[in-house]
């Protein structure tokens, strides 16, 4: 199964409210059109790192505190989509940085990418329309005029390893580029459990039917707002029948026959290899 990581709390402590006397440098995840700024020197990527947001030379459109990283404090910015990149610094896509920069500071950009998603679409009560208010005591936003308070969201979704004998099942979605193959997903509806989603959703795009579903593990997927949750599952019976709207082609594969694979960064590859490793 897959290896538990360290809990990012080690290090990094959440919070609402910054200390308001600290004079230190602070962390800035900064964000452009879902890109984010990072500064490249030597060949090594890291976080701006400053006392503020104007010595970096950007203008917020913005700014949500997240806590401390290392006793540092850290910030969510949002910039214009046109932003152009300061001197030394570049935005880069989020997925390219996975490995370039330090685990948990990339886990904490994805946490930042979607508290500026999420404060941007709650501006205003879904309720009655009146403006909200950022919360001092939690992570919220409250309707001064009815009320509703509005919390960040999670979008669960499961994806599965199919294994039959000493195959695994990948399936190639329509949306999917360069011949990629990855493994059946999908997101978790109401009055769904997990396991629930798993049978539905191998049914749905493959016409399958599984059991023995066993947790592999989660990740974190802030694209925008999801939360990842992997199992492995045995082939019951049925054959390969493609939706031919999301799926349009899924085959067996051998661990010494793959097509080409998820990269790294995601949860399906990590499934993938334990597969390769496990049944070879």
């Amino acid at each position: 199964m897959m290896k538990p990581r360290e809990s990012i709390y080690k290090r990094y402590i959440p919070a609402v409210v910054a200390e308001p006397h600290f004079d230190g440098s602070s962390y800035w995840f900064i964000f452009s059109s879902g890109r984010l700024l990072v500064t490249e020197s030597s060949g090594r990527i890291g976080i701006p790192f400053a006392q503020s947001a104007e010595q970096l030379r950007i203008a917020p459109m913005r700014t949500l505190y997240l806590g401390t990283f290392e006793d540092t404090p850290c910030f969510a910015v949002e910039v214009q989509a046109d932003a152009a990149d300061p001197e030394g610094m570049a935005f880069r896509p989020l997925r390219s940085l996975y490995d370039e920069v330090d685990e948990d500071l990339f886990h904490l950009a994805g946490k930042a990418i979607q508290m500026l998603a999420w404060d941007d679409t709650h501006q205003y009560c879904g309720r009655c329309g009146t403006q909200t208010v950022l919360s001092q005591a939690e992570r919220s936003r409250k309707c001064p005029n009815c009320g509703l308070v509005s919390y960040p969201r999670l979008a669960p979704a499961v994806i599965t390893a199919i294994l039959k004998d000493k195959q695994i099942l990948l399936a190639h979605a329509r949306h999917f580029q360069n011949n990629m193959y990855g493994l059946i997903a999908g997101f978790v509806e109401p009055g769904e459990t997990l396991e629930d989603c798993v049978q539905r959703e191998i049914m749905e795009e493959v016409g399958i039917k599984v059991n023995n579903i066993r947790y592999f593990g989660s990740q974190q997927w802030p694209f925008p707002h999801s939360l990842m949750v992997g199992f492995l599952a045995e082939y019951e019976s049925g054959e390969i029948t493609v939706d031919g709207e999301e799926i349009v082609h899924a085959d067996w594969f051998e661990p010494g026959n793959l097509p080409v694979i998820p990269s790294n960064v995601s949860i399906a590859r990590k499934i993938i290899d334990w597969y390769v490793e496990n049944y070879s």
